[in-house]
């Protein structure tokens, strides 16, 4: 059965791999493992240990602390995994941080206006 732990974890994997434009392949061989075990990590299905976690967060450029956020008391927020979940969601993200930082700005504030004219 899979832990709600390893499922946040996981998608987290999934998530940040996503963002950084790299594939299981990549992560795979980074880490220095097969791709078919970074699928098994994403979906929960394995637990990631302790070092294999480490190889995976320095290959990502972020802290072990990344993938444990937006826990609660050992399972997954309702936001974070419908928020994981969805594609375009995923690829609006990774679109935004492609634009330079001073159109991000100005795009933010744009979004922010329509969402509150929206309400």
């Amino acid at each position: 059965m899979k832990h709600p732990v390893d499922i946040h974890v996981g998608k987290r994997i999934r998530h940040r791999r996503w963002m950084v434009g790299m594939t299981q392949q990549q992560l795979a061989e980074n880490v220095g493992i097969k791709f078919q075990q970074i699928q098994k990590y994403e979906t929960g299905m394995n637990r990631v240990s302790a070092s294999r976690l480490w190889e995976i967060a320095r290959t990502l450029d972020v802290p072990i602390s990344h993938f444990f956020d937006g826990l609660e008391d050992g399972a997954e927020a309702d936001a974070d995994r419908d928020f994981l979940s969805d594609k375009e969601a995923m690829e609006l993200i990774r679109s935004y941080y492609a634009i330079p930082e001073h159109q991000r700005k100005r795009l933010f504030d744009l979004a922010r206006v329509l969402s509150e004219s929206a309400a």
